[in-house]
């Protein structure tokens, strides 16, 4: 039996998409406020930073990414309720394209402090860290469905998926119900 539960967590580790980079955090994790204060002491140092999408520029070798730092959670995706610190940029060599790297996009990048850049932002000129990334991660984004998949009091599968109204306790609710459960799915 420990064999078969070996082999089972073996390929649900295999499953995971999300780069080891990613994942797992440098040995000596970098805090934004302590790269911003004085970016020299910290060139060349392994990062990992995240945060939303503010904009794309692809140059002739290189795509920028302007991002809005977000402080990460233990499996690496920025946490956007938290407050925001400022602004990073992400340098990769492969061409990064707008449409699929758009505004307000999680994102999760891994890979070494470069210096800054400067950048106007509104009417403001300001220096920005520069990311030399390694691993960059988009987190998908979940869409809200109101299509009710309940089972019997409202969990599970519901065989009247259209405007139906569906029996809980004594009486029917409409299929637009507040009492729905949310169902998720990705973009």
């Amino acid at each position: 039996m420990r064999r078969y539960l070996l082999l089972i967590c073996l390929l649900l580790n295999a499953c995971s998409n999300l780069p080891l980079a990613i994942k797992n955090p440098p040995q000596f994790d970098i805090s934004y406020s302590q790269a911003v204060q004085k970016i020299s002491n910290y060139k060349d140092a392994p990062v990992r930073w995240g945060g939303l999408i503010i904009n794309v520029e692809n140059e002739q070798n290189f795509s920028l990414v302007q991002v809005l730092y977000y402080p990460l959670d233990s499996g690496g995706k920025p946490q956007v309720d938290q407050p925001n610190e400022g602004r990073f940029v992400i340098k990769s060599p492969e061409f990064l394209d707008p449409a699929v790297y758009t505004v307000n996009t999680k994102i999760t990048v891994a890979g070494t402090l470069a210096g800054d850049l400067e950048r106007t932002i509104g009417k403001k000129v300001m220096r920005l860290p520069l990311i030399s990334a390694t691993a960059i991660h988009l987190w998908p984004v979940y869409v809200y469905d109101n299509r009710y998949d309940g089972f019997g009091y409202g969990y599970g599968y519901n065989p009247y998926y259209g405007g139906y109204p569906y029996y809980w306790g004594s009486y029917y609710w409409p299929s637009a119900s507040p009492f729905m459960r949310p169902a998720f799915r990705p973009r």
